[in-house]
């Protein structure tokens, strides 16, 4: 039972990092969405012509 013991912590640690990263690029994948939309918008506002 002693592998036990020594496993836990580097599967938890393994299990936090996976957390981490995949927060990490859903939230950059969030940004590029943005960043993509506001430039959509941008190129749309300047199509029109100013009055």
């Amino acid at each position: 039972m002693d592998y036990v013991a020594v496993i836990v912590p580097s599967l938890g640690v393994g299990v936090l990092f996976y957390f981490a990263m995949k927060a990490i690029f859903n939230a950059d994948r969030s940004e590029r969405d943005a960043l993509a939309q506001a430039e959509r918008e941008a190129e749309g506002s300047e199509e029109r012509p100013l009055q």
